[in-house]
C-alpha cells in the first residue's frame, strides 16, 4: 500500500498528466485522483478533489466534495475534520447575544498532568478566578471560545495562518487565549480595519474600526504571498517613481475599506456580513489556489464566496438557519458545494 501522497505504481491506469494517492483513514482505505503534477500533499494533507477525466475513477475511489457548507454546532464539526486540512482559517465570532449571561474570568496556569494541550504540546489547566452576570454576551466567552480555538490549531496545516476578526469588546480577552495557544511569537499581526461609516457618537470618540488577530502555526514557515495581494495608492505620489506609483504599495497594518454598503450589491442582508473586499485580501496573502480555506462562524458565507472565486475550496459551518439560507442563496452559482445539514421535513415523513 502506497504511504499518504505516494504516487500511484508505474503501469497503474492513471492519466499522463495526472496521479492516482492511495491512503488510509482509519478502517477506510481510498484513491484519491489528482489532476496536478506528481508530489506528496503538505505533510501528507490529502485535500478534497473532484474527479476530472473523462474515464471513470477506480472502484473504491473516495471523492470528496470540492466545497462544504456544514449546518450544526461548529465545535461537533470541527472535532469530525481531519488534522492539518485547512491552509487558512478566517472566524468572525458573534457577540451581543441580547441575553443576560454569566462571565466567568479564567486564569491559564501551566500544569503537566492537565488535559489540555497548547502550543508545543504544553499542558495546561484553567483556574476559574471570578463569575458575574453581565448582557449581550456570550455565557463566559473565553470558555466559550477555548475548546473551538484548539481545534481550529489542530486542524490548521503546519504553514498554516489563523485570522480572528473581533471588537474592542473581545480582542484583548482572546489574544491572552490564543498566546496561551499558539505561543506569543506565532502573532504575526495585530491589523485595524477602519471604516467611516455609520452613527456617530456625541459623547465619546466614535468606535470605527474593527481588531483581527493574525496568528501563524509556525513562525518559520509560514504562507504570505506578497506578490498577490492588492495594492494601495501612495500617500504621497509624487514622492515615488512613476513605476512605483503605478503599481502602488503593499498595505500595512491599517486597512481602510468600507464596510458592506446597505443599499449596494454585495449585500445580502445578513446583520454581521463583512465586506468581501477584506476577504480576498485575506485569502490572496494567505493561502495558494487550490487550499482549503475554513470559516467555522461562517455567516453570510462571504469568506466561502470570496475563496471559490480565488480557486480555493472551502469549508463553512453554522448553527443558524438564517445562516444557511443566506449560503444558499448566495453560492447558488458555485459548482460542487456540498450541503451537509438536515434538510426540511417533509409531509410524507410525518
Amino acid at each position: 500500500m502506497n504511504t499518504p501522497g505516494e504516487t500511484a505504481a508505474a503501469g497503474e491506469d492513471v492519466h499522463p498528466k495526472c496521479h492516482l494517492e492511495v491512503y488510509g483513514t482509519g478502517r477506510m482505505v481510498s484513491a484519491v485522483h489528482r489532476c496536478r503534477p506528481p508530489g506528496p500533499a503538505p505533510d501528507g494533507v490529502l485535500w478534497p478533489v473532484r474527479w476530472e477525466d473523462e474515464r471513470p475513477p477506480p472502484e473504491g475511489t473516495a471523492l470528496e466534495p470540492v466545497h462544504r457548507v456544514i449546518h450544526g454546532d461548529n465545535l461537533d464539526a470541527l472535532r469530525l475534520l481531519p488534522d492539518g486540512v485547512a491552509r487558512l482559517i478566517y472566524i468572525d465570532p458573534p457577540f451581543n447575544t441580547g441575553k443576560s449571561q454569566s462571565r466567568t474570568v479564567n486564569r491559564m496556569i501551566a500544569d503537566p498532568t492537565a488535559t489540555r494541550a497548547g502550543y508545543r504540546g504544553t499542558r495546561y489547566r484553567s483556574e476559574i478566578l471570578s463569575r458575574l452576570t453581565y448582557a449581550d454576551r456570550f455565557d463566559d466567552f473565553l470558555t466559550f471560545m477555548e475548546p473551538r480555538l484548539l481545534e481550529a490549531y489542530r486542524v490548521l496545516a503546519p504553514d498554516g495562518t489563523l485570522y480572528v476578526h473581533l471588537d474592542y469588546r473581545e480582542v484583548h480577552y482572546c489574544r491572552l487565549l490564543l498566546d496561551a495557544l499558539f505561543g506569543e511569537e506565532c502573532l504575526l499581526n495585530e491589523i485595524i480595519w477602519a471604516y467611516d461609516y455609520g452613527a456617530r457618537a456625541k459623547r465619546r470618540w466614535p468606535a470605527k474600526h474593527d481588531n483581527i488577530l493574525v496568528y501563524v502555526k509556525d513562525p518559520a514557515r509560514y504562507v504570505f504571498n506578497t506578490e498577490d495581494v492588492d495594492r494601495e495608492p501612495y500617500m504621497v505620489p509624487g514622492l515615488v517613481t512613476p513605476e512605483k506609483r503605478e503599481r502602488g504599495k503593499l498595505p500595512t497594518d491599517v486597512w481602510w475599506h468600507t464596510i458592506v454598503s446597505p443599499t449596494g450589491k454585495e449585500k445580502t442582508g445578513y446583520p454581521t456580513q463583512k465586506p468581501i473586499g477584506v476577504l480576498r485580501r485575506i485569502i490572496r496573502a494567505s493561502s495558494a489556489p487550490g487550499d482549503i480555506v475554513l470559516d467555522f462562524f461562517a455567516g453570510s458565507g462571504t469568506t466561502g464566496a470570496a475563496a471559490a472565486e480565488l480557486g480555493r475550496r472551502f469549508i463553512l459551518v453554522d448553527s443558524a438557519d438564517d445562516a444557511i439560507a443566506t449560503m444558499r442563496r448566495r453560492l447558488v452559482a458555485v459548482p460542487d458545494v456540498s450541503w451537509e445539514m438536515p434538510g426540511p421535513k417533509q409531509a410524507d415523513d410525518a
